[in-house]
């Protein structure tokens, strides 16, 4: 049965699709079987991943006009890594979906019906906090934050975790967040190590051991329509994505470790 991690962060800029894409291959490649949902109207995971797909075959057509599911899970250049593309076509779901009944689950029947075929299922959610993003929340079982390392990344990360909260409370969902990733972090540089340092001290939440650094190849490779295992697989955001990975499937193994790091926010987490 899936473990279903949303990627989630309410400003745009900081690694998160790049997160979504890199991390579903590196759990595919420890051969976990894998699939990523772009859940995001800009649809870059779809070009970054480079999967190719008719106008009919995404996730809008899945949830809002019949498509049948298997017709829209596309393979990938790596074997145990599926994708289901976005494409503009999911803006309009904002508007169709508002009148509808059960308004908020729509992703989430679709994900309960994937569950039982993969190990590991990613929602690359959009920066915007709207009915999209409330579906991608309410259809995982957690959540992942990538946080740049720059003050203005900060903004908006309380309203996030708020949002969570109001997700596990007033929507009765028991959704977890495993955690924050650095990202865009330059070791050299005096303000990336104080946002790491204030973030690993502040957060609530657990931040995971390894921090993405900036990487010219991690920006060239969606150009290329690759993950970066495959475009530059001993660069230093190749292997920041592998480590991230195998932090990740550690935390099958250690449960409890996970959880005991994970209670809940009480004050707001960060002050910039």
């Amino acid at each position: 049965m899936a473990r279903v991690i949303a990627i989630c962060n309410q400003k745009g800029g900081v690694g998160k699709t790049t997160t979504a894409m890199n991390l579903s291959a590196y759990l595919a490649m420890q051969s976990k079987k894998t699939l990523l949902i772009d859940f995001d109207p800009q649809f870059n995971a779809t070009v970054g991943v480079g999967v190719m797909h008719a106008p009919h075959e995404t996730i809008y057509h899945i949830l809002l006009a019949n498509q049948e599911p298997i017709n829209a899970i596309k393979p990938t250049y790596l074997s145990n890594f599926e994708m289901v593309p976005a494409s503009a076509d999911l803006a309009g779901a904002l508007i169709e979906l508002v009148n509808l009944p059960d308004r908020e689950l729509y992703l989430r029947k679709f994900v309960d019906l994937m569950r039982p075929r993969y190990d590991f299922i990613l929602v690359d959610l959009g920066p915007s906090l709207n009915l999209l993003t409330i579906n991608g929340l309410l259809a995982a079982d957690e959540v992942l934050i990538p946080i740049q390392c720059e003050y203005l990344s900060l903004e908006g990360l309380d309203q996030l975790l708020n949002t969570i909260e109001l997700v596990k409370t007033n929507l009765e969902h028991p959704l977890k967040v495993v955690g924050a990733v650095l990202t865009m972090y330059d070791k050299r540089e005096k303000l990336s190590r104080e946002i790491a340092k204030e973030v690993r001290r502040r957060f609530p939440y657990r931040v995971f051991d390894v921090e993405i650094p900036r990487s010219v190849a991690l920006a060239e490779a969606p150009h290329v329509r690759k993950p970066i295992m495959l475009y530059a697989p001993q660069s230093s955001g190749a292997l920041a994505y592998e480590r991230l990975a195998k932090e990740i499937v550690g935390d099958l193994e250690q449960p409890s470790e996970t959880e005991s790091q994970a209670q809940k926010p009480e004050v707001p987490i960060i002050q910039v």
